[in-house]
């Protein structure tokens, strides 16, 4: 029997995937993602699949961002029951990034029916932070570059694909098909994480394209954030920046250490990182020595650049505080969580500042204010911007145009097809473009639902 691929997410949006690999009677499913941004793709989080979660055989998992691993707790508590494959960084980023997901999910729904603002009675959360307690139990963790079989005659091996902590590239073997799965392909000159390694040869790819229809700016980094966070020492404002709890809050932190170090900041520019998932996360660095650029003693100076907030209090003890100052909390396109509490609170002021950090998917506030709208909706009410919108666009933790298209190049051997997932449409199309006309490779942007061959 043929191996075929359906996409369930990831396919004309950067959100959501899902990739189920069809061979002989079994199924298996790469990547558990949910969809965000756009209430019609979050609606599709509450649509049951075309398979049952009991039917489903085993879950590859490349990385812990919630795109990629956030269904997971729903589909352990609809009847999924075998192993959950993945690096042993991502298992320890999972155990923190999915029981908060089930913890705002209950937050949201309470709050809905605390105002009565829902048009279901009760609104009931996705799923709770029990159930992604619970499914942590089937985590299964492999080093990188070591075979195993997620099922019998189902050969898989994870390589470094840079971008987030145990973020890995998925080489499938099986029905005598070599199908590689990118991932999310991180940037070779990212400030923190090493570069993805060259792909394997395959018979398939499916590639991501985040950033499939641009190039990354020539600037790096801190020449984008010094000459912002000066300008804020300058005039006493407080800096929002609203940050993902993974691998871009830590950049930030070991980006404005740099910046102090070198005298481009001022050195008594107070930082916090208020977000107890970033302040988790940034512990693990410490962990998972080479698979990220630091050593030990830099990993301690990004600890020790910020001071860490915990509790709710601690938070709210925030707004007492006066600047110049930089609060980094999560998450990162102001979609929730205690960032929309520090928007709220110094949007109105034209000392301030937002500082948008990477990709903000269409539909999400931080889309809003990339596109300069001066008013906010938050917990129900109209929020004025008049702070400053400075958008870095250094800080993304993903590979663009040309770096997809070299990382394809290293292959060494055509693949019979691309499938190019993982990108708003017009990136992605772009990409499907490049892909045909500068390497002459088969690409093709496949449909939500389709089903095809691999």
């Amino acid at each position: 029997m043929d191996v075929n691929i359906t996409f369930l997410g990831g396919s004309g949006t950067v959100t959501g995937s899902k990739y189920l690999v069809r061979h002989n009677g079994k199924c298996l499913l790469v990547d558990c993602g949910l969809f965000q941004g756009y209430k019609q793709l979050r609606l599709r989080n509450w649509q049951p699949l075309p398979v049952t979660p009991g039917q489903i055989d085993a879950v590859l998992l490349t990385h812990a961002h919630l795109d990629h691993s956030g269904y997971l707790p729903l589909l352990a508590r609809d009847g999924y029951t075998h192993a959950i494959h993945t690096t042993p960084a991502t298992r320890d980023l999972c155990a923190i990034l999915l029981p908060d997901s089930g913890h705002l999910q209950e937050e949201d729904a309470a709050f809905l029916n605390r105002h009565q603002l829902s048009s279901h009675s009760p609104a009931l959360p996705l799923y709770t932070r029990l159930d992604a307690l619970h499914c942590m139990r089937q985590f299964k963790v492999h080093s990188m570059k070591a075979a195993f079989e997620p099922l019998p005659g189902w050969r898989a091996t994870f390589s470094p694909a840079g971008h987030i902590l145990g973020a890995a590239s998925v080489l499938l073997e099986v029905g005598g098909r070599r199908i590689l799965f990118s991932g999310d392909l991180g940037r070779p000159d990212d400030l923190l994480m090493n570069p993805p390694d060259a792909p394997p040869v395959a018979d398939t790819v499916l590639i991501e394209s985040t950033y499939g229809d641009r190039q990354h700016p020539a600037d790096n980094l801190l020449e984008e954030l010094g000459p912002a966070l000066q300008r804020l020492a300058g005039r006493g404002g407080v800096a929002v920046v609203p940050v993902f709890a993974v691998g871009r809050a830590q950049m930030v932190l070991h980006a404005i250490g740099l910046l102090k170090a070198q005298g481009a900041v001022p050195k008594s520019l107070k930082v916090f990182l208020d977000s107890p998932m970033a302040v988790s996360t940034t512990g693990l660095y410490q962990h998972h020595l080479g698979e990220h650029r630091l050593n030990a003693r830099e990993v301690n100076a990004m600890e020790h650049g910020a001071t860490m907030v915990q509790t709710p209090e601690q938070s709210k003890g925030l707004a007492r505080l006066h600047g110049p100052m930089v609060i980094l909390a999560a998450s990162g396109m102001a979609t929730g969580g205690r960032v929309l509490h520090h928007l709220a609170l110094h949007s109105g002021d034209h000392r301030n500042m937002i500082i948008l950090t990477g990709h903000q998917a269409p539909g999400t506030r931080g889309a809003r204010l990339a596109d300069g709208e001066k008013t906010l909706r938050i917990h129900g009410q109209d929020v004025g911007v008049s702070a400053e919108v400075v958008k870095l666009s250094s800080a993304s933790a993903h590979a663009d145009g040309n770096q997809l298209i070299a990382w394809l190049r290293s292959m060494g051997h055509a693949p019979d097809r691309v499938y190019v997932v993982h990108g708003e449409m017009g990136a992605a199309d772009h990409l499907r473009q490049r892909i045909e006309h500068e390497l002459r490779w088969h690409a093709s942007v496949p449909e939500h639902g389709g089903t095809l061959a691999a």
